[in-house]
């Protein structure tokens, strides 16, 4: 997210201090719904990385996906030239619409099908894994690994890799997923040790396939 968006949408346009938020899907381009925030939904959005609006029915703050779970993780936020209207370009986690739907106006969005789920690697390691790094407990598993260092980070994804090779083997699918969940997630721990985002990575694999 671009570091000066926050301090930009004028709030004060609106006698209530709300203003519409449009959401677009970031892969493919989308428009996926339409929003109200206020200053404080702008700032936990920011915060936290996934979209709150302010629910003008409920009169609260309110997240998209906590009782769903399909969470619209935020990639980039900008505001239009008038400071009133606020784009978030972020990744669905499933669908948008309460229908069901892919989107609140009908349309079907591909890219929601083939990438919802992935979303959620990058909250993982933006918002977990690096919490644990920088406010380390010692109940965690996560923060432990970071105290150790890189060469027992690299050593764990090393093992896990060699058990996702070993369950390859068998036909066991369920023990199989678990192993190369265990191979991601210490994946991710070792590029955050490095301080490399997944979308790095991804670019990389984009620029291959453009």
């Amino acid at each position: 997210m671009s570091d000066d968006i926050i301090s930009t949408p004028d709030f004060s346009k609106s006698t209530d201090g709300l203003i519409p938020a449009v959401i677009q899907d970031s892969a493919s381009g989308k428009v996926l719904m339409l929003g109200y925030m206020n200053a404080e939904a702008l700032e936990k959005t920011q915060a936290e990385g996934t979209v709150t609006f302010y629910s003008r029915s409920k009169q609260r703050l309110w997240t998209k996906g906590e009782t769903s779970n399909n969470f619209l993780f935020v990639q980039d936020i900008l505001v239009d030239c008038d400071g009133d209207t606020i784009l978030v370009k972020a990744t669905p986690a499933g669908p948008t619409c309460h229908t069901g739907a892919d989107t609140c106006f009908g349309e079907k969005n591909s890219q929601d099908t083939r990438i919802g789920e992935a979303a959620f690697l990058n909250y993982l390691q933006k918002h977990v894994i690096r919490d644990r790094k920088i406010n380390p407990t010692e109940e965690s598993y996560t923060s432990s690994l970071f105290k150790r260092g890189i060469n027992k980070i690299a050593q764990k994804v090393g093992e896990e890799a060699v058990e996702v090779v070993i369950e390859a083997k068998d036909n066991d699918d369920d023990l199989f997923k678990n192993e190369v969940s265990d191979l991601l997630f210490h994946l991710l721990i070792l590029l955050e040790q490095k301080n490399i985002d997944l979308d790095e990575v991804i670019s990389v694999l984009r620029s291959r396939h453009s």
